[in-house]
């Protein structure tokens, strides 16, 4: 079940933006990288070994730039001081990671439905006509369990205002996760593949996938603390 931490709010009004202080997602998004290049990670292969098996795991490490690092810092700092004392960046990324998982598999299943009150209601509908469209291999990567992600990060963070005076707050997700769907070589530009093996089974072909998802919460006073997904991308699948 995911926790009540993501369900739905409001959402911002299309005009009437007062203001948005924002990190530009190209840069926010930059990781640097030094052995496999995917996408903005570092993606490794390491080995080890006991008296009985040995196992191979996929390792991701990312490597964020100090000054964009510090910036996002300064983002959670206003948003503890003006919006939420008890706000934790750790617990939303433990909170965002459970929601991806989720409302991935929702999707990969074709379950609109029961994305209401986790997804922006204008997005299902656009979800919906592109999951539809996709041939049921690109559904399946789409599907991302909570064993299966390797590594999250969050990027752009916005504050907003609107006419009346109503405060929200935006955070954009990004997570690596594998997949063993079976894709073309070149269906799916960016990733890469990994033979995984567990224990002293065969060796599976995984599939290293991005997404990107959007959290928006309102802030404004009396309003419940809730937060609805408004953005959603899966590497070349859904864009």
């Amino acid at each position: 079940m995911v926790p009540v931490l993501f369900r739905c709010f409001s959402r911002l009004p299309s005009s009437g933006v007062l203001a948005r202080f924002a990190l530009a997602r190209n840069l926010v998004l930059g990781h640097r990288c030094c052995l496999v290049r995917t996408g903005n990670l570092r993606a490794e292969r390491s080995y080890s070994s006991d008296r009985n098996r040995n196992q191979q795991k996929v390792v991701v490490v990312g490597i964020p730039n100090p000054f964009i690092w510090f910036r996002t810092r300064i983002y959670y700092f206003l948003i503890r001081t003006y919006f939420d004392k008890e706000f934790s960046i750790e617990e939303f990324m433990e909170g965002a990671k459970q929601a991806f998982s989720h409302v991935s598999n929702l999707l990969s299943r074709c379950r609109f439905e029961d994305l209401d009150g986790l997804v922006a209601k204008d997005l299902i509908g656009k979800l919906e006509e592109k999951c539809s469209a996709l041939p049921s291999d690109h559904q399946e990567a789409l599907s991302a369990e909570p064993d299966q992600i390797m590594y999250s990060t969050p990027g752009d963070v916005g504050i907003f205002y609107d006419d009346d005076g109503r405060k929200f707050v935006s955070i954009l997700m990004r997570f690596w996760y594998l997949t063993s769907a079976r894709l073309p070589d070149d269906s799916v530009e960016g990733t890469r593949l990994f033979k995984v093996a567990i224990g002293d089974g065969e060796p599976e072909t995984k599939r290293l996938l991005t997404a990107i998802y959007e959290f928006q919460r309102e802030f404004t006073k009396g309003v419940p603390p809730d937060w609805t997904i408004t953005r959603i991308e899966h590497s070349k699948l859904l864009d």
